[in-house]
């Protein structure tokens, strides 16, 4: 995994090279932009981390950025930077789905236990993502009459009452059976129900 990067969206040189200054003394990686356009430019969605952005910028604003990541799938973790006139507008971001805002003049260690937040919550969406994918792949393995036998199992049906939904000997439910746990790497019933669960959700 590569290391985790703050990427801060600020117009105000000072405030940008301000903010660089502070989150890197804790030695995380940190990449200014100033402006939203440039942001989108020059990110890379598989590179995790968070976004560190002011809502208030000439051109695209904080939260026009937020909307365009979001109806490009893209889900890093935003913490808005506000002044206390835009603080109903950050709450309507958080509500929007980004992870946090914090008010100017805000304190630095509470500003760095935030994004660590951030990053950590990046982390988790990005194994679930991982997750997600490898079970998609496992689960296009299997053939449709496999996927058909999946789906009753998984419901709790033994292999006579799959065998009598399907129209199939209770002896190739137990062939087909096998070849789906074995595809799908499950140690036992329980794992493919679980697997089952995760892919719905």
């Amino acid at each position: 995994m590569n290391e985790p990067t703050v990427f801060i969206v600020d117009d105000d040189q000072a405030v940008a090279r301000s903010l660089r200054w502070l989150i890197e003394s804790v030695r995380l990686r940190v990449e200014n932009f100033g402006s939203a356009q440039a942001f989108i430019d020059g990110y890379d969605a598989a590179r995790p981390g968070c976004l560190v952005l002011d809502v208030r910028m000439p051109g695209m604003s904080g939260l026009e950025l937020q909307e365009r990541l979001a109806a490009q799938r893209i889900h890093i973790p935003i913490i808005f930077i506000t002044g206390h006139g835009d603080v109903q507008m950050a709450v309507r971001a958080v509500q929007a789905g980004a992870f946090d805002f914090v008010e100017k003049p805000f304190n630095d260690q509470d500003l760095l236990d935030r994004i660590q937040r951030a990053i950590t919550r990046d982390a988790e969406w990005r194994d679930r993502d991982l997750q997600q994918a490898r079970l998609r792949a496992l689960f296009a393995t299997l053939t449709p009459r496999e996927t058909e036998v999946l789906e009753l199992v998984v419901e709790g049906l033994s292999n006579k009452a799959v065998a009598n939904a399907l129209g199939l000997s209770a002896k190739t439910v137990e062939v087909h059976r096998a070849k789906v746990m074995e595809k799908m790497h499950a140690r036992s019933l329980s794992d493919l129900v679980k697997m089952a669960m995760q892919r719905q959700g």
